[in-house]
């Protein structure tokens, strides 16, 4: 990873704000919902409370029957058509029963529905009635109650069979439709309206299951008061949806309705709301304000006596409905369940606000914060890259130290910070270790000068004895000194030779010239030398000119072909070739042979290095100075001398590339 990659994620680390922004306020926005939520609980409470002590007719403890408002005009047939849109609400009647209880100003409406694949059938009148499928009617009038039997043998028009004698105005007949299919019947009946009926029996039995022919299910009845919503509305507050329901979730008052005050928010914050801000919200579908029951989780919390809140989605854009639900005690008993419904668009208002602000402000932060890191990451970059770069450009490819950049100015040298301290440590390395180099490199010459005089001194000596009488066993003793004498004087020579080499090729006059020409030229006077060996020219066909000394170019070759010569075998192959490159020219000079260790590739052309077997004794000492020499003329001329080991690994090849050496200006 790059600097400015790293830096660029250490900017991201200021992302970090944002994110705290974002907790806190929506840690703030939960608070100001706890606000809220307190606040309307305590008003349910009080209105709860209002409605226990006053007079209002709140229902009786226990479970009862709910008779809705017909939606439509119901007609007496046995068919469950006009009850469709109430059918959702049916409440259960035994184990495979429904029963829908509907009025309107024209009667009182009773829909039975049971569900007896296996029949038992006979007429109310008939003697086995009771031990056939029926229906139990019991009408409860205060403290008077009579009991009908409703039973048919056919579809068609039943009249019931009243089994208790009268008692009040409860009519004496009781008329309807049976329907059956099957899956089971259907009873349709219809009660003249008035009969203020207080309680409801009703009881199915089926011949296939057994039981009590006359068993019933008296409940109280329930049904939506307009007096006790008008109560209601008197006691809510404004603003509000205010709904009393029975325990069981039946809705019996409801006043008022769901405002939202405030500005419309922008599409902009209703995104950010809903997808950073706001906490889970319920579905509206079930708070409809339509429905006669409501079957929700907040009412069954809150008839055990536990008051509920619960935030859910409001019936207007980007709106917020706050809903409340307690219990409604009488003598320490759960009547009822108030619903207190509260909508708004403040919450959602202010939490836009405070955190596009804050989201605003942390954005702008990071951006500046991130340019600025990415800014001096690029700075930096920049000035290690150029520190870089002058240090490689003071190595040359063979491993030695460019003087002249080492002596030119250090780039960042002057710099007050780190990166200056850095560059002028790496100025005064390459000044201490290209000073340790010239040495090296001018030690050979040296050597040559100090010995002289000692192995004179030695030779001179040893000539003397030769005059003197030596016994026998000395003979062989001088013989030896006089070998390693001559051998010390043929190296001292080679190295007053490669020194005064060094001078001549610094010296040589440069011209233009067709290496074509010159690399034919000493092909050809390789040819008889090469003997058995096959030597190969490879030259391009238009001349190749360039500014240099031929003499040298012909000299480092002659060095190349004999230390090719001497590592390819009698039968093998050499190549010779010339090509032009982009800045000059490339000569190479391939061989058969064994391949380059890879240890010694960066060090053949140093001085005093040679890869040929040591020196027989009495053999002339090979110093292997000609690939030294041959790095010497290709630097003079502006290049470089390299040395491969061939992709197929059949040999080894050298070459030389050569952009020429410098035009000297006349003086004018």
């Amino acid at each position: 990873m790059s600097l400015r990659q790293k830096l660029l994620l250490v900017a991201l680390c200021t992302l970090a704000l944002p994110v705290a922004g974002w907790l806190y306020v929506r840690q703030m926005e939960g608070i100001l919902r706890q606000g809220q939520e307190q606040a309307l609980t305590a008003t349910a409470t009080a209105v709860a409370r209002s409605l226990a002590v006053t007079d209002v007719p709140l229902p009786q403890p226990g479970i009862g029957w709910y008779v809705q408002q017909a939606v439509n005009p119901i007609t007496i047939d046995g068919y469950g058509d006009d009850w469709a849109p109430m059918t959702p609400w049916s409440q259960s009647l035994g184990k495979h029963g429904k029963l829908l209880l509907a009025e309107d100003d024209n009667g009182f409406y009773i829909y039975i529905d049971v569900r007896a694949p296996r029949r038992t059938r006979a007429d109310a009148g008939d003697p086995n009635a009771l031990s056939s499928d029926h229906v139990i009617l019991d009408l409860v009038q205060g403290a008077q109650h009579r009991r009908y039997l409703i039973a048919s043998a056919a579809p068609g028009a039943f009249t019931a069979l009243t089994l208790d004698p009268a008692a009040g105005d409860l009519p004496d007949r009781i008329v309807g439709q049976w329907q059956e299919d099957g899956s089971g019947y259907r009873a349709e009946l219809r009660l003249a309206p008035g009969l203020g009926l207080s309680a409801l029996g009703v009881g199915n039995y089926t011949a296939v299951d057994g039981g009590d022919p006359l068993a019933a299910e008296v409940r109280a009845l329930w049904r939506y008061s307009p007096d006790l919503a008008q109560e209601l509305s008197r006691m809510a507050p404004e603003d509000t949806r205010a709904r009393l329901v029975a325990p069981a979730g039946w809705v019996l008052a409801q006043s008022g309705h769901l405002t939202t005050s405030g500005p419309q928010p922008g599409w902009f914050s209703s995104v950010i709301y809903r997808s950073l801000l706001a906490n889970p919200l319920e579905e509206a579908e079930a708070w409809t304000s339509d429905a006669p029951r409501l079957d929700l989780p907040e009412i069954q919390s809150a008839r055990t006596g536990q008051p509920t809140t619960v935030w859910r989605q409001g019936e207007e854009r980007d709106s917020v409905v706050l809903a409340a639900a307690v219990p409604v005690e009488r003598d320490r008993t759960v009547v009822g369940v108030l619903l207190l419904e509260q909508a708004s668009r403040a919450v959602p208002l202010l939490a836009n606000r405070a955190f596009l602000s804050l989201l605003l402000t942390s954005f702008g932060v990071t951006l500046v914060a991130g340019a600025i890191l990415l800014l001096f990451a690029t700075r930096l970059s920049l000035r290690l890259g150029r520190l870089r770069d002058a240090v490689e450009r003071a190595q040359v490819n063979d491993g030695r130290l460019d003087g002249q950049m080492i002596q030119s100015h250090f780039p960042m040298a002057e710099s007050d910070d780190e990166i200056g301290d850095l560059a002028r440590s790496f100025q005064k390395l390459f000044e201490a270790v290209g000073g340790y180099t010239d040495y090296l490199r001018t030690l050979a010459s040296k050597l040559s000068h100090e010995l002289n005089t000692p192995l004179a001194i030695v030779k001179s000596s040893l000539d003397n004895l030769e005059h003197a009488e030596l016994s026998a066993e000395a003979q062989p003793y001088l013989a030896r000194a006089r070998d390693g004498v001559a051998r010390l004087g043929t190296l001292v020579r080679a190295m007053s030779e490669a020194s005064r080499m060094e001078r001549a090729i610094v010296a040589a006059e440069p011209e233009d010239v067709d290496l074509v020409d010159v690399v034919r030229g000493c092909a050809d006077a390789y040819r008889p030398l090469a003997g058995a060996r096959r030597l190969d020219c490879v030259l391009p066909q238009q001349p190749l000119h360039l500014h240099g000394a031929p003499e040298l170019i012909a000299q480092a070759l002659d060095k190349l072909f004999d230390n090719a010569l001497s590592f390819t075998p009698a039968d093998g192959w050499l190549r010779l070739s010339l090509r032009p490159v982009d800045d000059g020219a490339e000569i190479e000079l391939a061989n058969q042979g064994s391949p380059l260790p890879a240890a010694m590739q960066g060090r053949l052309f140093d001085s005093l290095v040679s890869l040929r077997d040591k020196a027989t004794p009495g053999d002339a000492p090979h110093l292997g100075l000609g690939l030294y020499v041959v790095r010497l003329v290709a630097e003079r001329h502006g290049g470089i001398a390299s040395a491969r080991n061939l992709e197929d690994g059949s040999g080894v090849a050298f070459s030389l590339r050569l952009r020429g050496m410098p035009r000297q200006r006349l003086a004018g």
